[in-house]
């Protein structure tokens, strides 16, 4: 049976004698900083930049990890008749995907905001009990991948939704995406809500939500202050923002990361979330995208647009950006059953396996997808091709979530933790497997050789993406470009270090083709160094190596 403390965040320290809101987590207490702050902020700021963590891994805290991992995922809900706790949390399950760190459910009855959190699956945070102490008229929720290491008092602190105050009132906030402007956040808070410069509790979204209560003192207005918020961040952002009597969801202007609204049955309420696999498992209809740079309110009186001008005359620093959704969401992150700007994931990644054949045919006997996002694509070339599809890998679905840590001996088996082939379907057959993307190359070096001590007599591996060459500062977990395998070596030395007798990637052109959006506008930066935003600030020293010359869409 979990005890209840006392959330200890700096928004948690400011409202902990505010009687109209109440935090609760299923963590132990943890210790915090001496809020006291006597430094000058100017000899503060290059310790404090240091210290701010985003949404992204740095490379020391992936050195094991070989694969693509995307932040988080958001959900809200407006429906003052039904159990929008209990269809939170329901929602976050369909969103586990998306990140299994922390999990985090906020909920106002008309008056008061409570929220609770956790480290864990949502399932593993909150009990029927707990749920059912969570009762009001809208709820905002949030699950979030591990990109801090292993530190559980951080990822605690990380957890969302995080919360601020405005005078006797409160908000809760809960983000997707990375801020790549963090030092123009900090220049721009006030000194009581500057973060100490030993502070690692520190992070993009805590910033953001820092300068909205700072812009609700200062306009007394939340709406005017989430506008004014949009037109300083730069990055990715799909928030998610309840107050007492409203909710409020927020998009970037470049669309980074998706973010979708539906409604409920018989005029019941409204819903928005990160992918539609969430509003279909509520019973939600979708209705359509977010779009980039609008701000959406929900409350009593119905549901809102509010466009937010990206006009460069206006020195507006969001007018810097362009939309550019984020490609790897129909490769990998999101899952097969939802459907993103029009396009359904599942159909764009059998497509991706039909084109892939046409571009990289090889006479082999069998196809198999790597496990999960691989499959629809293997199935698809397999389809295009005439050449039998056939299950080659059964995938362990609980491994990650053991808090027993293996052993060195298991540790060093790699992905064989996670993979196991099917001998009888591999041996002695020449195969084509069917995956998303090379990293470090690490991992596929690892199948490439598990298959082959299963019998295989040839290995053509089949990439769904193309190369990956740039690191992506928008909420992926490649912020260095060291840390990617194809900076450095071509296809034909990749192809040798990992193992296979061939190796081929979708192109960007055929990529793009497989995706029918209806406003199709990517990101492709992590292919070809075409960023849709002004440079980072800070930036990491070693992000780009030698002779790599990134375009910022402000040049």
């Amino acid at each position: 049976m979990s005890v209840l403390h006392s959330v200890r965040t700096r928004s948690a320290r400011r409202l902990a004698t505010r009687p109209h809101i109440m935090l609760k987590n299923t963590a132990l207490p943890l210790k915090r900083p001496n809020p006291v702050r006597t430094k000058p902020y100017k000899n503060r700021i290059a310790t404090m930049l240091s210290s701010i963590t985003s949404t992204t891994l740095n490379s020391s805290d992936i050195e094991n990890d070989d694969a693509l991992h995307e932040a988080c995922g958001v959900f809200g809900i407006w429906a003052p008749q039904l159990d929008v706790s209990r269809m939170t949390f329901f929602g976050l399950q369909a969103l586990q995907h998306r990140g299994q760190e922390s999990a985090g459910i906020a909920v106002t009855d008309g008056s008061h905001l409570t929220c609770e959190k956790g480290l864990g699956l949502a399932r593993e945070v909150f009990s029927d009990e707990m749920i059912a102490q969570l009762q009001g008229i809208a709820a905002i929720g949030h699950v979030r991948y591990s990109t801090s290491g292993k530190d559980p008092e951080l990822s605690f602190q990380l957890a969302h939704p995080l919360i601020g105050e405005n005078g006797n009132k409160s908000f809760a906030l809960a983000h997707n995406g990375t801020l790549t402007n963090t030092a123009e956040l900090i220049n721009e808070l006030e000194e009581v809500y500057r973060p100490k410069k030993d502070d690692k509790h520190v992070s993009d979204t805590q910033l953001a939500t820092d300068l909205l209560t700072q812009y609700c003192s200062e306009m007394n207005d939340i709406q005017a202050a989430l506008t004014r918020l949009m037109n300083l961040m730069l990055g990715a952002y799909s928030m998610v923002v309840l107050t007492d009597t409203a909710l409020y969801t927020l998009r970037d202007y470049s669309g980074i990361r998706p973010l979708c609204i539906g409604e409920l049955p018989e005029n019941a309420g409204w819903v928005v979330a990160s992918e539609t696999c969430a509003l279909d498992l509520i019973g939600a209809t979708p209705l359509r995208e977010v779009a980039p740079g609008e701000l959406i309110r929900i409350d009593a009186d119905g549901i809102h647009s509010i466009p937010v001008l990206n006009d460069s005359a206006s020195n507006n620093q969001a007018a810097l950006s362009r939309p550019a959704r984020c490609l790897f969401e129909y490769v990998y992150f999101a899952r097969p059953d939802s459907v993103i700007d029009g396009a359904n994931v599942y159909r764009a990644r059998e497509a991706m396996g039909r084109r892939l054949f046409h571009e990289a045919p090889v006479d082999a006997d069998i196809v198999i997808g790597v496990p999960d996002s691989g499959i629809p694509a293997a199935i698809g070339y397999a389809r295009e091709s005439g050449v039998i599809y056939s299950e080659g890998l059964v995938k362990n679905r609980y491994i990650d979530r053991t808090f027993i840590q293996p052993t060195q001996e298991l540790r060093e088996q790699g992905i064989r933790i996670k993979l196991n082939p099917l001998h009888y379907a591999v041996r002695n057959r020449r195969i084509i497997v069917v995956d998303d993307s090379i990293v470090r190359g690490s991992t596929s070096k690892q199948l490439v050789q598990m298959l082959r001590d299963a019998g295989a007599a040839e290995v053509h591996l089949r990439i769904t993406s193309p190369a990956i060459i740039w690191p992506c500062f928008l909420g992926i977990n490649t912020d260095t470009q060291e840390q990617l395998i194809a900076a450095s070596h071509s296809v034909e030395e990749t192809c040798a270090y990992i193992g296979a007798d061939s190796l081929a990637y979708l192109s960007l052109e055929g990529l793009k083709s497989c995706i029918y959006a209806n406003h199709p506008h990517y990101c492709s930066a992590c292919f070809d160094g075409d960023y849709p935003m002004p440079c980072p600030n800070p930036l990491h020293d070693n992000a780009f190596l030698p002779n790599y010359e990134p375009k910022w869409n402000n040049q």
